[in-house]
């Protein structure tokens, strides 16, 4: 396992974390498995974690916290987010102070330590000054609860840019990362954001690298469905709507060129996106423990320029290029 910096901090992590907004916990058999992954990932060198209070209502940082607790602290990154409602009352959501410092408290008690390694903003919030959110953010790292805070979706490169003005005026701690979701099928991030981050000495710890579980290869173009996918769930319309034949033409591509270098499509995935030097980390998920094989492979991977150049030509895209000096 191969370990970058966070941003512009000292704070290091795994390229490959573990998230856990997959995680099922509904039986005391999923918890046990879910405890299996978190310990294979673990002992394969990844340290660093990633949660949220809204995940599970709050269990998934539940069991994080059960996690780690035999673990030395030092040992692992923990992160966690706020925004979404965790209660029935008007201020139980958002990124007001008051919420922000409730959660908190909430999130540190579920997890069951003294510190959050990184918090980040899980959303945007239109109804609260972001001078407010800094402000809170930053005294949270004062008061020793939090080590650095980010921010993850609907935060724009506008909006990141304008957080940066406020930062500097005030003299707050600095936003050290942010987690947007990225992958093959979804590089929205590269027309401003990655530039924005990559100029102010930003991490980016992307999210649904492989898009749903599309970009592992599972689902080919004229077969059914795999058993047990998340396309067989009823309430899962996100990878049903990746499921195009467009898409699934990219995928049967990429698949060959994965074959080619005799990696799984899932490895050639997330190496992909750790060839931005931006990237910190790459948040996965895994519903067994065998998962964890095809995407801990990708750390230290180094793509070829020639392979680069294949994958934007089946992607369609142009080549990435910084815009920002």
């Amino acid at each position: 396992m191969q370990y970058r910096n966070v941003g512009g901090s000292g704070l290091k992590v795994s390229e490959i974390a573990l998230g856990s907004w997959m995680t099922r916990l509904e039986d005391a058999a999923a918890v046990d498995i879910a405890m299996d992954i978190a310990h294979k990932a673990f002992d394969a060198g990844v340290n660093f974690f990633d949660c949220a209070d809204a995940y599970s209502g709050g269990d998934a940082e539940v069991f994080l916290g059960r996690f780690i607790k035999d673990l030395p602290r030092e040992d692992v990154v923990i992160s966690s987010k706020v925004f979404f409602k965790t209660g029935n009352s008007v201020n139980g959501g958002g990124l007001s102070r008051k919420h922000i410092l409730n959660n908190c408290d909430r999130s540190l008690k579920n997890l069951g330590t003294d510190y959050i390694d990184l918090y980040y903003c899980h959303r945007f919030d239109p109804d609260t000054p972001m001078e407010e959110t800094l402000q809170t953010l930053s005294d949270l790292v004062d008061q020793g609860k939090i080590l650095y805070y980010g921010v993850s979706e609907e935060w724009s490169a506008a909006r990141l840019e304008r957080a940066q003005r406020i930062i500097s005026e005030r003299g707050l701690h600095p936003l050290t990362v942010v987690q947007p979701e990225y992958n093959m099928m979804d590089r929205y991030i590269e027309h401003e954001i990655v530039d924005v981050c990559d100029y102010y000495n930003i991490g980016i710890t992307p999210f649904s690298p492989l898009a749903q579980g599309l970009l592992t290869g599972k689902y080919r173009k004229g077969q059914p469905l795999p058993a047990g996918s998340r396309a067989t769930w009823q309430s899962d319309h996100q990878i049903n709507d990746l499921l195009t034949d467009e898409n699934l033409d990219k995928v049967e591509a990429l698949r060959g060129l994965a074959d080619g270098l005799g990696m799984k499509m899932a490895t050639l995935s997330l190496s992909w996106i750790l060839r931005l030097p931006t990237v910190s980390s790459v948040i996965v998920g895994a519903s067994k423990p065998s998962q964890l094989d095809a995407s801990l492979a990708a750390s230290g991977v180094e793509l070829p320029d020639d392979v680069l150049q294949q994958i934007d030509g089946i992607l369609g895209f142009r080549r990435f290029e910084r815009h920002i000096g």
